[in-house]
């Protein structure tokens, strides 16, 4: 990969960690406002839900920063390297490293690793008419 290329990754790796570590964690609203309160049946589910979401996202976005700082680190110990898929040894595309520059493989490998959905077959509205 290019010097100037690399250069440009970097910058939007780095962009990117400031940009997760400033919107810091979300915090999940309890399910009670306070403690000698008793939750309201209504409410719970919603606050129930509330909270995995934000579990998720910090989880999501603590594995995103994870990964920044992996591309941070393989870029700095091997620069002749960054941009190939670890597993067919590959250019990433270009595109790809722009959108995704933590990424380690290219868009076929990804798919293998990721396994299909569903039983392999996507589905669609109109595969349930009778």
């Amino acid at each position: 990969m290019e010097q100037d290329e690399l250069e440009k990754l970097r910058g939007l790796l780095v962009e990117r960690r400031l940009a997760l570590l400033a919107e810091g964690d979300l915090k999940a609203d309890p399910n009670r406002s306070h403690a000698s309160t008793i939750p309201d049946e209504d409410e719970q589910p919603l606050n129930e839900m509330n909270q995995v979401i934000s579990s998720r996202r910090n989880r999501l976005r603590k594995e995103e920063i994870a990964g920044i700082e992996a591309a941070l680190g393989r870029m700095k110990a091997d620069p002749e390297d960054f941009g190939l898929c670890q597993d067919c040894e590959e250019p990433i595309p270009k595109g790809r490293l722009e959108v995704m520059p933590w990424a380690l493989y290219c868009v076929g490998c990804q798919s293998k690793r990721s396994g299909p959905k569903y039983g392999g077959r996507r589905r669609h509205a109109g595969d349930f008419d009778d």
